[in-house]
């Protein structure tokens, strides 16, 4: 069993280097053979210089590189199919920011919660013992309430945060619903993806879970590349799309 970690990142040249280390630091210590896969979505500060650099010192590490910007959905897109591609079955594929606000030490109670027989373990910010730093109140309360309308349209047992990217799924859980969908399996732009990505699989009969999440947005690098107003509207169009069956 290895566990891939796929990172959507966009411009992340300040903190990029210290999150891998820390990401191999945490599996290496745990003694989990582990991978790391980057995908540069058309960065146009130093990281693609310093992801380059990285490759050839860090043997575990790979990175595939869009030439202009494409958004968050086809950066998890070709992440999670390429991790699937590479997978065994009982591998695990762990999605994570980039911008250093998820610490990967948590990566490893997620590991003992697929080992224990969850396909999904969802980082929350909605569980006992979690905690959310530095983000504006405006947005916990939109948070919260993006949580709230998603339970009550599209209850998924075990799950109360259907937006945050920190995940870490059974491999063949992924390479089940790829296999299903195809290319439309991560088909929606931005941050509605993620929601989306929960949806296709709730069908599958994958027995969902979460952990606790510390979310150090204080730890945040530069500003947030979410278009709020944009990611309100796509993920309630989503949700009526998908109430309506399309």
């Amino acid at each position: 069993m290895q566990v891939i970690v796929v990172l959507p990142a966009y411009n992340e040249s300040s903190g990029i280097a210290s999150l891998i280390q820390n990401i191999q630091n945490a599996l290496s210590e745990a003694h989990l053979a582990h991978r790391v896969l980057v995908v540069d979505d058309g960065s146009t500060d130093e990281s693609p210089r310093i992801l380059t650099g990285l490759t050839r010192s860090v043997s575990k590490l790979q990175v595939v590189r869009h030439e202009v910007n494409q958004g968050l959905g086809a950066a998890i897109r070709d992440g999670l199919h390429i991790a699937a591609e590479a997978a065994e079955d009982d591998d695990i594929i762990v999605t994570m920011d980039a911008d250093e606000t998820h610490a990967p030490a948590l990566i490893l109670r997620m590991v003992a919660s697929l080992r224990e027989g969850y396909d999904v373990v969802i980082a929350s910010r909605y569980q006992p013992g979690s905690r959310v730093v530095g983000l504006p109140a405006w947005r916990e309360l939109l948070s919260t309430g993006a949580s709230t309308i998603f339970r009550a349209v599209f209850p998924i047992r075990g799950v109360r945060d259907y937006t945050c990217g920190y995940r870490g799924y059974r491999a063949s859980i992924l390479k089940g619903a790829i296999a299903q969908y195809g290319a439309s399996f991560v088909d929606q732009e931005g941050f509605a993806c993620m929601v989306d990505i929960l949806l296709k699989i709730r069908g599958s009969g994958a027995v969902f879970g979460e952990v606790p999440m510390v979310l150090r947005y204080d730890r945040k690098h530069g500003a947030s590349k979410m278009h709020v107003g944009k990611t309100i509207v796509s993920t309630l169009k989503l949700l009526v799309r998908r109430r309506l069956g399309y």
